[in-house]
């Protein structure tokens, strides 16, 4: 999965967890963590069931054999993508169209509250995302913050065999949204491993969670992963700040062409204190959609024109303020 602009995903991604939305309040460094450990990159990636059909009695060596093809996936590029995403919060739901590029990955609004832009709203974005295009310095910085982005998530997903203990928990088919439908995807439980030693802050938000981990074993692609924080987790010894027992995420991807995946959903729910002194909360999932294929050569410029070729189709198919296609 690739990473977006200030409106897109993370980028496995485990994106940034979901870090565009963290990025947007300024503190990416405080939640950088978090962001990692739900952010999964994804891409091209085949073994055989001949491979994985024993791989599974032994957890850590299957998660390993996993986490190995999420990180060659993610440095193949793989295919890319226009689709859609509907981000829902306390304060109501944002739905957005994003296409990847060469460059990075473009999004702009298109409905707030399942309610197509006003003409001025539609300018307003459109506006938005055409800075990109004739500030080479913006998408330079752009650039730099997907690249940093990127190497967080493939620091905690190269780090999650050794800083977890896995134990086989059964088997469950694919299903629209988590890996491929009927496809056969091992859960393993996981929990921290008491030997294990974070070595940064980056990684520190694992000794804190337990949960399980849903792999496609004839694709050896981590299909969906649910992590939920047994004690609280400080970030710089408690300095500057921590997050809360309880917080959960949830993260599924699943196969939208042939051997290419995406995320297909991503729920978080976090509490916790910035600096010991000012309230965290963070509640929201979005849904992704739509997955088209687009050129591998694509431009940003000519992303973002595809992106208002898009909006101006649903734009013509629903009248502003009325619900949206």
């Amino acid at each position: 999965m690739k990473s977006g602009d200030e409106s897109s995903r993370p980028s496995m991604a485990l994106t940034n967890l979901v870090s565009r939305n963290i990025i947007r309040s300024g503190l990416a460094h405080v939640f950088a963590p978090t962001v990692a450990c739900i952010v999964w990159l994804a891409a091209t990636g085949l073994a055989t069931e001949q491979g994985t059909v024993s791989s599974y009695r032994d957890p850590t060596d299957l998660v390993r054999k996993a986490v190995q093809n999420e990180i060659e996936a993610a440095k193949d590029g793989g295919a890319r993508f226009l689709f859609r995403g509907t981000k829902t919060t306390p304060k109501g739901s944002t739905t957005r169209i994003y296409v990847e590029t060469e460059e990075a990955t473009a999004g702009i609004v298109i409905a707030y509250n399942d309610r197509s832009l006003t003409p001025e709203q539609r300018r307003d974005e459109e506006a938005r995302v055409q800075r990109f295009v004739v500030n080479p310095e913006e998408l330079q910085k752009k650039r730099e913050q997907e690249r940093e982005n990127a190497e967080r998530t493939l620091r905690i997903t190269s780090a999650l065999p050794g800083a977890f203990l896995f134990e086989y928990a059964g088997e469950v088919p694919g299903s629209a949204g988590i890996g491929r439908p009927g496809a056969r995807l091992v859960q393993l439980n996981f929990h921290p491993n008491p030997r294990y030693e974070p070595p940064s802050r980056v990684e520190e938000i694992l000794t804190g969670m337990q949960g399980y981990v849903l792999i496609d074993t004839a694709r050896l692609r981590l299909a969906s992963i649910d992590g939920t924080l047994f004690k609280e987790v400080g970030f710089g010894w408690g300095i500057l700040g921590h997050l809360d027992r309880g917080g959960r995420f949830v993260v599924h991807q699943q196969e939208v062409a042939d051997n290419s995946w995406e995320f297909s959903s991503l729920t978080l729910n976090f509490t916790g204190k910035i600096m010991l002194f000012k309230n965290l909360s963070i509640t929201s999932t979005e849904v992704f959609s739509g997955f088209k294929p687009v050129p591998s050569k694509l431009s940003f410029a000519q992303g973002v024109e595809l992106l208002k070729k898009e909006d101006a189709s649903v734009a013509e198919n629903s009248a502003p303020g009325k619900p949206a296609p």
